[in-house]
Order: structure tokens, then C-alpha cells, then sequence
């Protein structure tokens, strides 16, 4: 860059920030990072409990949520996992599978950080941290004040992501700005989130908190199948974590207790009549949760003591529990944010605002939502592979 002015200044240094900063500065643009934390790549340390889901293999357009679904389609297209996993091996970063595509780095994920601010050092990105946006304005020019001063650019990315762990300085400042030039927006929601129960229905479960089983997780079309883990306030692990980002108020969760075996066979079979319900279901969950479940179906006693009404509600309600959660533990356990910029307002090959020239949305900013296991990695590296060839 030139004193003050830069061909593009990219907001926030995050995943999505740094990755375009330095696919731009390969291409020979000048490029300002700003970042407002006291270093880059905060969120991508804490990330995959410290070791950075840092993509899926099985990425397709299918594990996002969008007003607009076939928005993502087009970039994802054009920068894969594969191309993504090619630039770590570059970098010597050993990595492992863990399960279901979801990789992960072998030691930690300070790996990747260091990664993207090699590939920017190398690329001649500035970066500047502990630097807040105090303004952004356009006339001929994007002119952003800060508190180290005011920068000037001929085009401007916005990576500050979303509203999702506010202790690492998560604001909304993407959102803002996106009003600010007259793009819409949908409104913002905790996703990937823990689900709150009603306080009489948690008081049967929270002595079990941290008791998991496998379940089936259902509401509508969308169905999850992993583990379920039981907190002092309602509902988490995998499955919740992905449903979550599809429930909405008032919506109730369909849980499938037993999905590889029929529930109606095991309660009608002559040779458990005379064991206790929990007993029963014992063998196939936790101990303590059978009891806590049975107590909340009020069964007792002997299954020959049931009637065969009984025991197909019994059935039904172990292949369809009906759950209504209240809420959602919200941004603080949230580890993304649903809903953002949208996308009829941005180019999908290139993120671009339709209504201004030189503005561009990428990353969590944006209304494109991953699954849970490194898919919204993916789209921040093909998100801002796809602004950073347009600049």
C-alpha cells in the first residue's frame, strides 16, 4: 500500500478476512487488513476444541442453510476442501479425519493462523491489529477512520463475521455497515447452539447432565443422527447442535430414542414381560436416562403389566419423543450465527454488492450457514477465494 491508500481494505482478520487479503495480494493488490482484536485468527484457535476443523471432505451445497440455497453453489464450485487441504500439505501441517469427512490439524490450530499470516506476508498484506472501525463512508473512494487513523481503498471487503461468542469480540458491525449502503438483511439467530427445556421437564434431566446417547433429531425434512448430551438446562451435543440451526420458536423437536431397532417389538416380545420398563431400556441407553425417561412417560412396573395400548404409546413416544425446547443458550454458546447479509443483495460468484462496485460481504457476515464439522470453514476460504479473484 501506498502511505493511506490501498487498492482493497479487507475489515476483520479472521478465517474469511485473511484468506481473501492474501488471494488478492497474490494477484499483486494492495491490501489493508483491520483487525479490532489484539491479534488475528482469535476464533480459528478456539476452534475444533484447539485444533481447527478446518474443512469437510464431504462439502456440497446441501449442508448449508440459506434464504437462497443454490446462493453458495457457485463458489463452492470453484474452491473446494481439496484445494484448501492442498495449501495446508504446502505447509507441512500434519491433519487427521476424525469422522464423517471433518478434518482436523494433528497438533493445533494456531497451525492454520500461522499459515494465513505466511501466505499474507507473503503476499505483501498489511495488517493492522488493535485497530477499531470508527467510520466507513464512500464518495469516489472507500474511506474507513479508525483509531490508528484513515485509510482509503478503491475497494472494500467486509469479513467481521457474526454475533457468535461475544467474548471474543463479536459485533455487528457487518450488519451495520450492510444497512449503511442500503443492503438487507435476515435477521441474525444463534445457531449451532444448545437448547433450553422448559424448567419442568429440564428438572427430570438436569440430574444427568453429561449423560450422551445416540439419537435421531428431526424437525420438518431436516434430520440429524449423533449423539444427544444432556446439560443442567436442556438438550446439546451434535445432533442439537445441527437441528439447531433449523428450529425456530415454538417448534418442537422429533428425537428417535432407538433409529436401528423397532421399539414395538422390543416392548411385545413375551420374554421382557417381566422386566421393569427402564430395565429394559437399559440395555440400549444410559442407566440413569432410562430411569429419568421412564419416570417422565410415568411407567412403572413390569411391561406385562401394560396394556398393548400402552405399549404402543410407549413405542411411539421412544421412536418420536416430542420435544419443545425454549429457547437456545443464545451468542455466547452459539459457534455461528444463521441469517445475515442477503444474498439477492451480493453477486454469487463473486459476493459482490449489486448495488455498490467494490463492495464486498464474505464469510459468517453473510446468509450462508454450514452443518456443524468444518463446513463453515469451507465457505469462509471459498468465500473469500471467490471476492479475492475479483478484486
Amino acid at each position: 500500500m501506498t502511505g493511506r491508500y490501498a487498492d482493497v481494505i479487507v475489515l476483520g482478520g479472521g478465517a474469511a478476512g485473511l484468506f481473501c487479503a492474501l488471494t488478492a495480494g497474490r494477484r499483486g493488490r494492495s491490501v489493508l487488513v483491520l483487525e479490532h482484536s489484539p491479534t488475528a485468527g482469535r476464533k480459528i484457535l478456539i476452534s475444533g476444541g484447539g485444533r481447527c476443523n478446518f474443512t469437510n471432505l464431504s462439502t456440497s451445497p446441501e449442508a448449508y442453510l440459506s434464504e437462497n440455497p443454490n446462493f453458495c453453489k457457485s463458489a463452492l464450485a470453484r474452491y473446494s476442501p481439496h484445494d484448501f487441504v492442498a495449501l495446508v500439505e504446502r505447509h507441512g501441517i500434519a491433519y487427521y479425519e476424525k469422522k464423517l469427512g471433518q478434518l482436523f490439524c494433528r497438533e493445533n490450530a494456531r497451525q492454520i493462523v500461522e499459515m494465513l499470516l505466511a501466505e499474507c506476508h507473503e503476499a505483501k498484506v498489511a495488517l493492522r491489529t488493535n485497530c477499531r472501525i470508527l467510520a466507513v463512508d464512500h464518495q469516489r473512494h472507500f474511506r474507513v477512520e479508525t483509531s490508528q487513523g484513515t485509510f482509503e481503498s478503491g475497494a472494500l471487503v467486509v469479513a467481521t463475521g457474526g454475533l457468535s461468542i461475544p467474548k471474543m469480540g463479536a459485533t455487528d458491525l457487518g450488519y451495520r455497515l450492510a444497512t449503511q449502503f442500503g443492503l438487507g438483511i435476515v435477521p441474525p439467530r444463534p445457531a449451532l447452539v444448545p437448547l433450553l427445556l422448559d424448567p419442568e421437564v429440564a428438572a427430570h434431566l438436569t440430574p444427568l447432565s453429561g449423560v450422551s446417547f445416540e439419537a435421531s433429531v428431526g424437525i420438518g425434512t431436516a434430520l440429524f443422527r449423533e449423539n444427544v448430551l444432556l446439560t443442567h438446562q436442556g438438550l446439546s451435543g451434535p445432533a442439537i447442535l445441527q437441528i439447531s440451526s433449523y428450529w425456530r420458536e415454538e417448534a418442537s423437536l422429533s428425537i428417535d430414542l432407538l433409529p436401528d431397532h423397532s421399539a414395538s417389538q422390543l416392548l411385545g416380545d413375551p420374554d421382557s414381560g417381566g422386566k421393569e420398563l427402564q430395565t429394559l431400556l437399559s440395555q440400549y441407553w444410559p442407566g440413569r436416562f432410562a430411569q429419568a425417561w421412564t419416570r417422565l412417560q410415568g411407567g412403572t412396573g413390569p411391561l406385562r403389566l401394560y396394556s398393548s395400548r400402552e405399549r404402543q404409546r410407549l413405542a411411539a413416544q421412544i421412536h418420536e419423543w416430542s420435544v419443545t425446547p425454549i429457547g437456545t443458550e443464545g451468542y455466547r454458546k452459539a459457534e455461528v450465527t444463521a441469517g445475515g447479509v442477503d444474498t439477492r443483495e451480493l453477486s454469487s460468484r463473486t459476493l459482490e454488492a449489486r448495488r455498490l462496485s467494490g463492495l464486498f460481504f464474505i464469510g459468517e457476515v453473510v446468509d450462508v450457514t454450514g452443518h456443524l464439522g468444518g463446513y463453515n470453514f469451507q465457505w469462509a476460504w471459498t468465500s473469500a477465494h471467490a471476492a479475492g479473484l475479483a478484486l
